[in-house]
């Protein structure tokens, strides 16, 4: 417990590679004592956000991988944890632009999470959210790819101001990800100057 406290405030105060260090101790110090599959997922987990505040995402892709499958394993594909590590497992696919992967990953799990959620839980909001941005940030994404993405996001937009209110962070990321959308899909269906 005073490892896991310490490394959270090394990286609190933007101490990475200690508390990549202290991590990766704390990691070995669990395995080395048997402590339960749940608590080593965890510090996984930690260190895989380390990883990423590192900027060494393919370190960090791994532990991600690994923390989702062995969520996955103990606690099924319904558990709200389960669900939260693809998500985290989406986001560093999308860091390295492994756009095909990340949609394949979140078309999957957003459908479970919204039979067991529901369209309006928090959850599979930031999951429609994360399926769009792996839509438009693919540079080979196509028209079709670019429209869905804007008809997601504002279905979410509309989602989310009924169910957080307008003034909610995510809100607000929403708006940010449809205005890129839409700048994206307006650019792709207008013909360079020029063309006739």
């Amino acid at each position: 417990m005073a490892m896991t406290l310490l490394a959270g405030g090394l990286s609190a105060a933007n101490h990475h590679e200690d508390a990549l260090f202290v991590g990766e101790a704390e990691l070995s110090t669990r395995r080395r004592f048997g402590s339960s599959e749940q608590n080593i997922l965890v510090v996984q987990g930690n260190l895989a956000n380390t990883y990423a505040m590192l900027r060494r995402f393919e370190e960090g892709l791994r532990l991600r991988r690994d923390v989702y499958s062995g969520t996955l394993k103990l606690l099924g594909e319904e558990h709200f944890e389960t669900l939260r590590e693809a998500s985290n497992l989406h986001t560093s696919l999308i860091s390295l632009k492994h756009f095909k992967e990340a949609k394949s990953l979140m078309l999957k799990v957003m459908s479970v999470a919204r039979r067991v959620f529901g369209e309006r839980h928090l959850l599979v909001l930031r999951m429609r959210i994360n399926y769009a941005k792996a839509l438009f940030f693919d540079p080979s994404a196509t028209q079709d790819d670019l429209r869905e993405a804007v008809t997601t996001l504002e279905d979410s937009d509309r989602i989310a101001r009924q169910v957080l209110g307008c003034a909610h962070p995510d809100v607000a990321e929403i708006e940010q990800a449809l205005r890129c959308a839409r700048a994206k899909l307006r650019a792709r269906e207008t013909p360079p100057s020029g063309t006739a």
